[in-house]
């Protein structure tokens, strides 16, 4: 899955009414943010599947 398909099922990927974009939420400090786009990472470290039904399972 290439990256940016991959940002559009994460968690923390959301759209920004005030912008009318979507933006990543992942707070990155300067060490994190040059090592992502250095390409040392093979996908996102940060991903997370956006599973919305993963409640509803536990609950069952």
């Amino acid at each position: 899955m290439s990256d940016s398909a991959q940002c559009l099922s994460c968690v923390h990927y959301v759209y920004n009414e005030d912008w009318e974009e979507y933006e990543c939420l992942v707070s990155l400090d300067e060490d994190e943010y040059a090592a992502l786009m250095s390409g040392k990472y093979q996908g996102c470290p940060y991903f997370r599947l956006d599973d919305e039904y993963g409640v509803v399972r536990k609950q069952m």
